[in-house]
């Protein structure tokens, strides 16, 4: 019984975790939502730090799991969406909820409003309509987005338990420390810098290029752990050498260290990026995907664990090439920095593939924008073109013979 009550309430969990995520993302403004996002994830590695204090302090763990409940009561404080009420025609519940905001922030509803609600009132009689996940498989652009997020995240998660176990020891003799709080507390850190670290990157090169540095980080410490300490360790065994183990196990922490911090922003950007591409309609299907995936890289740990670590090389040998497809597939993805979010599946397909850096002034982009994407129908007539251009005038600007 416990244990069944135990799986629902992660079950549950996993639902409230998405769904604010989802919010979240859908109350800010563009150029805001990732602060806001790491303002969240600071919040949450705040508790992070003050959860074994607060197990202490506690000490039964009914007490401790009430306690933890307990926040989870301001759910009913939070409004539904009405960017996602809007997008699925629920024209109803929006109007209810714009009259509920005036009526709170006590505006005028006639001058303030601007005519919103006698345009509602007109929709009203439209039938709700709700977009279910699998219309991504029709699309062009949008489900390899998805995909490749999915991906990333499969991958962030998963080496990141390679290399804790890489870090702390896959054996009882390689652990650095012996002391539970202090290899608990030496993740958190890790987790912390590495939040730390993505707001300057993100916010310098964006979703993609963030993403994409952090992603080559993880490639570069997960190959050099496999080559470079086989190497030294072959090195090592010569009697002429004069390098003991030790040196090899300081080199395993250092890119051990190195490969989580940055894993960890893999893990955390493919999420935020899934949620920033995804159109609103179904936006929490493609982030359930994407926390899904990270939640099977996730799994790796207890399965290796339940096999006594057999097979530990090739399960990091594994990720570290998911890792080098990784690095490829994101020079695909759109970049969405400071750009508003899609609300249906068409507004998701117009998030094209822009250049990585930004092209020289005075030359002539090798992509279009998404404006000259919407605006592009294809080619004019020459007349309706210039009024300058004689008849006799071809396309390419050559004269007729």
């Amino acid at each position: 019984m416990f244990s069944t009550l135990r799986f629902f309430e992660g079950f549950c969990l996993a639902g409230i975790v998405l769904s604010l995520y989802a919010l979240r993302i859908e109350l800010c403004p563009p150029g805001h939502r990732f602060m806001i996002t790491m303002v969240a994830s600071f919040i949450e590695m705040a508790g992070q730090f003050l959860m074994p204090g607060l197990a202490a302090l506690c000490r039964d763990w009914q007490v401790l799991q009430a306690v933890i409940i307990c926040p989870f009561l301001l759910w009913v404080i939070f409004p539904e969406s009405l960017r996602w009420l809007m997008a699925t025609q629920q024209f109803e519940a929006s109007k209810e909820l714009i009259l509920q905001f005036t009526h709170k922030n006590r505006m005028n509803t006639e001058s303030d409003i601007k005519g919103v609600v006698p345009e509602l009132e007109k929709e009203i009689a439209r039938r709700p309509k709700k977009v279910c996940i699998v219309k991504v498989v029709g699309t062009r652009n949008l489900w390899k987005n998805i995909v490749v997020l999915c991906v990333n995240s499969l991958t962030g998660y998963g080496i990141h338990h390679c290399f804790a176990k890489s870090m702390m020891g896959h054996e009882a003799k390689m652990a650095i420390t012996h002391n539970f709080y202090a290899d608990y507390y030496t993740m958190a850190g890790i987790a912390l810098a590495s939040c730390l670290a993505m707001c300057p990157v993100v916010g310098f090169l964006g979703r993609r290029g963030g993403l994409l540095l952090f992603m080559i980080l993880t490639a570069l410490a997960s190959l050099l752990q496999l080559g470079l300490l086989n190497l030294i360790g072959k090195y090592s065994q010569l009697p002429d050498s004069g390098m003991s183990d030790s040196v090899k196990d300081k080199f395993s922490t250092a890119f051990s260290i190195v490969g989580m911090f940055s894993s960890h922003a893999v893990g955390s950007l493919s999420v935020f990026f899934c949620a920033e591409i995804t159109p609103t309609v179904i936006r929490g299907g493609g982030l359930g995907l994407v926390l899904a995936s990270a939640g099977f890289g996730r799994l790796t740990a207890p399965i290796m664990e339940l096999h006594n670590q057999k097979g530990y090389f090739l399960h990091h040998v594994i990720f570290a090439c998911c890792t080098l497809i990784c690095i490829i597939c994101i020079l695909l993805l759109p970049e969405s920095k400071n750009q508003n979010l899609p609300e249906n599946i068409p507004d998701g397909e117009h998030y094209t593939r822009q250049p990585l850096l930004p092209h020289k002034k005075g030359e002539q982009p090798l992509l279009l924008t998404n404006s000259e994407l919407k605006d592009y129908s294809g080619l004019h007539d020459s007349a309706a073109v210039s009024d300058g251009i004689s008849e006799n005038t071809t396309a390419n600007g050559m004269k007729s013979m």
